[in-house]
């Protein structure tokens, strides 16, 4: 980014959000929150005026919702798009969608109760935004995805059932940010289903990797679904960080398990890559292969680095093909990967090394 602050448009139909929102983003000195739209149609009409740089973009919205809108924005004006949701539940399967659509990031809506939650969503929030914006110049073409596509279509999505009942001593980590959602669907729909246990923290709010889980287990033969404690890793599985907690590997009783721990952010994050990485420092290096893709900042690069000093096959994607080159940038500052590659070509590693 340049010296220029980041020009927002904040789009939202609740007066007291787009109050609430703008007040913390012009707290960051490298934000300058330029108007607010209620609606997609008076959205249209700000941009025109005043191009902005990000818009965030709430979902539920009258005269026409928030998934629609970003659908044409992405054909006709893809400007980079922080999704600002309250859906949970069965609704963040929209958050999702809004990924597949072209959106950078998704965050929920401040529930600000005490001063500690007010800074990590400051810091959450104003991240998404530096982050988003630093994608423009390297957009993802929008998902072919139609806005009717539904992940109950499939009545076994939400179903894990272990591709093997053998256990795994083998580990593939993968850590990433903005941009990593897309990245990681199309790894995994492109791996053996005889692979080891696979360990994933992708940088998204809580309320919505049980979401991102469930649509990748549709999509790929491996099983995937959303880490929980105690869960015991199992070959030809993917374990999805919970979007509330840390997730760690960990060896209790011979059986190597997922930890969920609640603590402070680390690297600006909650779950942390460097937290992942960290927890199998302890494991045969030659037992884990750790990757870190696209995102902003450095999470997961000290973490890769004492991973390479154990022994562990280390991997960052390369410049050309990361969204943001950020994260692995900063691992291979550290020469902590061992190889810088392209997903392509670390699908057809993996798929050939085990």
């Amino acid at each position: 980014m340049n010296n220029r602050k980041i020009k927002v448009l904040v789009v939202d139909d609740s007066a007291i959000m787009r109050i609430t929102l703008t007040e913390i983003l012009d707290l960051d000195p490298d934000i300058d929150v330029i108007d607010t739209a209620t609606d997609p149609y008076e959205a249209v009409k700000k941009i025109a005026e005043n191009l902005p740089d990000v818009i965030t973009l709430d979902i539920e919205m009258p005269r026409m919702d928030g998934l629609t809108f970003l659908s044409k924005l992405m054909k006709q004006h893809p400007i980079p798009v922080v999704v600002i949701s309250s859906l949970v539940g069965e609704g963040s399967e929209k958050g999702i969608r809004a990924l597949k659509l072209g959106a950078r990031e998704i965050i929920t809506k401040p529930k600000l109760s005490t001063n500690e939650q007010m800074e990590e969503y400051h810091i959450r929030i104003t991240d998404a935004v530096k982050a988003a914006a630093m994608t423009e110049s390297v957009r993802l073409k929008p998902s072919k995805e139609t806005l009717t596509d539904n992940v109950h279509n499939n009545v076994n999505a939400t179903i894990f059932t272990p591709v093997s009942n053998k256990y795994s001593d083998k580990f593939i980590l993968i850590g990433a940010s903005t941009g990593g959602t897309e990245v990681i669907s199309k790894i995994l729909k492109n791996l053996r289903t005889d692979l080891p246990g696979i360990l994933i923290v992708q940088h998204m709010p809580g309320e919505f990797t049980g979401a991102f889980a469930k649509r990748l287990n549709m999509e790929c033969k491996l099983n995937v679904k959303e880490a929980e404690q105690g869960d015991i890793v199992q070959q030809g599985s993917v374990y999805i960080a919970n979007g509330f907690n840390h997730l760690l590997l960990v060896k209790e009783k011979g059986q190597y398990k997922c930890k969920l721990e609640m603590g402070p952010l680390v690297n600006r994050h909650r779950p942390s890559v460097e937290v992942l990485f960290h927890s199998a420092s302890n494991l045969p290096g030659k037992n884990i292969v750790a990757v870190l893709l696209t995102g902003m900042g450095s999470d997961g690069a000290k973490g890769l680095l004492e991973l390479h000093e154990n022994g562990a096959m280390t991997i960052a994607q390369d410049e050309k093909s990361a969204v943001i080159f950020g994260m692995p940038k900063e691992a291979i500052k550290l020469n902590a990967a061992k190889m810088i590659i392209n997903p392509d070509e670390l699908i057809n590693w993996l798929n050939t090394t085990f």
